[in-house]
């Protein structure tokens, strides 16, 4: 039977177990997919810990790259051999998967497992970032937290090649020249100095319309001072813990700002939304404006120490595990 990474409580990386399981033929509008590439991501570690409850005992992951290799009845847009990608449903941390053809794109030529593994939860969360709740356009000065990380690189790149100003926000030095590779103008180094502060000086007093905000809890109220007069904030991560309870009347005294929790399942909810998605993020990438890099791989059986690695602040850019 293959194996697959399970967890049967919520906790820290040592409860990840490799543990065989039962793949079944696949049913109506399902394919049975043998992975060769499973993406990591930070919102695995909130299904681990239990900050985004799961019921449980279940299997981690939710982007992933494969071969199809059984096409359930009446299955028509598949056959066995097909190259494909997908992010959503949970359950990517495994050998072999069962997928509902719904959730499922092909990967076109010119792209390999890894990258496709690696991109399609970051990058379609980029996508409607930029694209969708607030739409980048030549002349903005937008702010990026995290701009080293996996959808940090990727949105940065996208919304430079949008024609943005991009001002990016790193937790060390080190990470200072991946983000300015990745498009930014301008990096912060939120160790050293604080964010709303250069962002003043870089934009003259006005600030920006919009900040993307994976970090939550450390950067929340600061991302809020940065932002013009009805300005957006995304706050979509939580990579530093939950902001806390925020008294709404705070949105009215700086500036009569916006605020958003989005998420990718209600930006693809159709299977127009998901193909459009993956389209122009294929798009992207095949013209080399966005490069998606895969700095770290591990063996999937080895997810625990790749999960204590993100969480630590020690990988860049995307990660991808190994069945």
């Amino acid at each position: 039977m293959p194996y697959a990474i399970r967890i049967n409580e919520n906790g820290g990386p040592e409860k990840l177990r490799w543990e065989e399981v039962e793949v079944g033929n696949p049913g109506p509008g399902e394919v049975r997919v043998r992975n060769t590439a499973v993406g990591l991501n930070y919102i695995d570690t909130y299904h681990r810990s239990g900050l985004y409850p799961m019921p449980l005992p279940m299997t981690l992951g939710s982007e992933g790259a494969g071969v199809v290799e059984a096409v359930g009845p009446r299955v028509k847009e598949f056959k066995v051999g097909d190259r494909v990608a997908y992010a959503q449903p949970i359950g990517a941390y495994a050998e072999v998967v069962l997928r509902p053809v719904a959730r499922l794109v092909k990967i076109p030529s010119g792209i390999d497992d890894q990258t496709a593994a690696a991109m399609m939860l970051k990058g379609m969360t980029a996508w409607y970032l930029c694209r969708r709740t607030y739409r980048v356009a030549k002349g903005d000065t937008i702010v990026v937290h995290a701009a080293a990380g996996g959808v940090g690189q990727i949105l940065c790149q996208w919304t430079k090649y949008l024609g943005a100003t991009v001002i990016g926000t790193v937790g060390s030095e080190d990470k200072v020249a991946l983000a300015k590779k990745a498009g930014c103008k301008h990096v912060v180094v939120t160790s050293q100095e604080k964010t709303s502060e250069r962002v003043k000086a870089i934009t003259k007093g006005k600030g920006v319309p919009v900040v993307y905000d994976g970090v939550g809890k450390d950067t929340f109220m600061d991302s809020l001072d940065c932002l013009s007069p009805l300005g957006l904030m995304v706050s979509f991560g939580n990579a530093s813990g939950p902001v806390a309870p925020v008294n709404i009347g705070i949105l009215a005294t700086k500036g009569s700002l916006f605020l958003t929790r989005p998420t990718l399942v209600n930006y693809t909810s159709t299977r127009e939304e998901l193909l459009t998605a993956a389209r122009e993020l294929f798009s992207v990438v095949k013209k080399g404006v966005v490069k998606i890099k895969v700095n770290q791989t591990y063996p999937l059986r080895n997810a625990s120490q790749a999960h204590a690695d993100l969480e630590s602040r020690k990988t860049t850019g995307s990660t991808v595990l190994l069945p």
